[in-house]
């Protein structure tokens, strides 16, 4: 919890409040670290699969379904370290479920807008298109890991990720006011599709999912294009 962006708002908020209680009543099975990263990965995709749902209910278990994968998140490397069983695989996994997730998320409210699984159409090609610049998005930190590797070079500090020009500098801390960017994140997309669901039930059509799945387009455009400047002009591939 300590280091730059490292843990989630609602990990800080709650979550890790919840989350030992959990992980300590976890000790005694024989559940290993990467069998809760792996009911994390499961409670992502179930989450994004009651998204794709076009129905009020589905959309609030999305919710609980997000809430769970919060939930493993936390408590997958908490068991991890008290039984001193970390390692490479849990990191892959856990990156894993949350590239699936994301991106899964974006396409199934994408199939919403359209009406579900049944009717599948333009709006679906439009989440899609959406979920790719999320993965890019994603793959955009790893890569700077991965390029540092293969030059032989250890993980990037937070303090190589501080931009050099200052009204970079200065946009960024802007940006921080308003994350418009997590709009992009499992936990606030799912309350962004349970609102546009309320929005389509009192409607009684699927405006509400319609006009989220739009307003992602130039959301993840802006984002992609913004953290691959800011990885650039930083230190971290310096």
């Amino acid at each position: 919890m300590g280091r730059v962006s490292a843990e989630h708002w609602a990990g800080r908020l709650y979550m890790r409040h919840v989350s030992v209680y959990f992980t300590r009543w976890l000790l005694p099975t024989r559940l290993t670290p990467d069998g809760v990263t792996w009911l994390m990965i499961g409670s992502g995709l179930v989450a994004a699969a009651f998204v794709a749902l076009p129905s009020l209910w589905a959309a609030a278990l999305a919710v609980v379904f997000i809430q769970l994968q919060l939930l493993f998140d936390c408590s997958d490397g908490e068991l991890a370290r008290w039984r001193r069983n970390t390692g490479a695989t849990g990191v892959y996994l856990d990156r894993i479920g949350h590239y699936s997730t994301d991106a899964a998320l974006v396409a199934a409210l994408g199939v919403r807008a359209d009406g579900g699984f049944g009717s599948i159409d333009g709006w679906t090609t439009v989440g899609l298109a959406t979920a790719v610049l999320v993965l890019m998005i994603k793959s955009e930190t790893d890569l700077v890991h991965v390029a540092r590797a293969y030059d032989g070079r250890p993980m990037a500090s937070d303090e190589e990720a501080v931009m050099k020009p200052r009204g970079l500098r200065n946009l960024r801390s802007l940006i921080a006011y308003f994350p418009f960017h997590r709009a992009l994140l499992a936990i606030e997309l799912s309350v962004l599709a349970l609102i546009a669901a309320v929005v389509d039930a009192i409607g009684g059509s699927l405006l509400g999912s319609q006009i989220l799945t739009i307003a992602l387009v130039p959301v993840a455009l802006i984002v992609v294009s913004g953290h691959l400047l800011s990885i650039l002009v930083s230190r971290r591939l310096r």
